[in-house]
C-alpha cells in the first residue's frame, strides 16, 4: 500500500481570481504505508527539537525556522520510502472554455487526476489524501476515485480529504509544492524573495545536482512535470 498526501499551490490562477503568479502547482509526498510511523515520528521529534508549534510549511519558513525546514529537506532526500512528484500549469495557456467546460473546479481536478495516474505502479494499491477544499460538487473526489481505478490498472482503495492543520504529510507536500512553485513563478532570488526560501532551494538543487525544473518521466525521488496544453 502506497499513501499519497497532497497539496496545491496558486489554485486561484485557474479558476479566474486575481493573481499575479502563472503557475500553479498540484503535488504530493508518496510513500508506503508501513513507513507511516517511522517517518511522522521523525518529523515530530525535529518539531520538538526546533521548537516549532502548530503547521509548517512553505509559508511559514523564515530565518528564525530555516534549520527546521533545512532538517526537513535533507531527511526527504536521505530517506529513500519518500517520493515527491507534482505538475506544473501554466494558466495562461489553461482553456476552461474549450476543455473544461467553463469549470476551473473540474479543470483542477483534471490537473490532479494527472499528477496521480501517470506515476502509478500497476501492481501497487494507493490510498491518497487531499487537502480539504470547499468544493462546488461534493462529487469531485469520489468521481477522481472512480475515474483513477477506470484509467489504471493500479487498485486505488480510497481517495480522501483531509485537513492539513491535522496531517503533518500534508504539510510535508506543501513545503516541496511551495519551493517548485516559488521558482516557477520567479520569486527566487528576485529582489523581493526570501533569504531563507532562497537557501531552502539552494539545498534542494545541492540534492538534485540541477535546478528545480521539469524532469524525465522516469524521474523516482523528485519528479516535476511541466504539463504542455495545447
Amino acid at each position: 500500500m502506497i499513501e499519497v498526501y497532497c497539496d496545491e499551490s496558486r489554485p486561484e490562477t485557474i479558476f479566474g481570481d486575481e493573481s499575479v503568479d502563472q503557475y500553479m502547482v498540484i503535488g504530493g509526498i508518496w510513500f508506503p504505508s508501513s513507513e507511516r510511523k517511522k517517518i511522522k515520528n521523525k518529523i515530530k521529534y525535529l518539531k520538538k527539537t526546533y521548537n516549532v508549534h502548530g503547521e509548517f510549511k512553505w509559508n511559514k519558513v523564515s530565518p528564525s525556522k530555516i534549520e527546521f525546514y533545512k532538517e526537513l529537506i535533507d531527511y526527504f532526500f536521505q530517506n529513500k520510502h519518500i517520493r515527491f512528484r507534482c505538475i506544473v500549469v501554466d494558466s495562461s495557456a489553461v482553456d476552461l472554455e474549450k476543455y473544461h467546460q467553463s469549470d476551473g473546479e473540474l479543470g483542477f481536478y483534471k490537473f490532479y487526476y494527472f499528477m496521480l495516474y501517470k506515476w502509478f505502479d500497476w501492481d501497487e494499491t494507493y490510498r491518497i489524501y487531499l487537502d480539504n477544499k470547499q468544493n462546488k460538487m461534493s462529487s469531485r473526489i469520489p468521481d477522481l476515485e472512480r475515474i483513477l481505478n477506470y484509467a489504471s490498472f493500479a487498485k486505488v482503495s480510497s481517495v480522501l480529504s483531509i485537513d492539513s492543520k491535522e496531517s503533518v504529510f500534508v504539510q510535508y507536500a506543501d513545503l516541496l509544492i511551495g519551493a517548485v512553485g516559488y521558482v516557477f513563478n520567479e520569486y527566487y532570488n528576485a529582489d523581493y524573495s526570501s533569504d531563507a526560501k532562497n537557501e531552502l532551494i539552494e539545498l534542494i538543487e545541492e540534492y538534485l545536482d540541477h535546478a528545480i525544473q521539469p524532469t524525465y518521466g522516469s524521474e523516482r525521488k523528485f519528479n516535476v512535470f511541466k504539463i504542455m496544453l495545447r
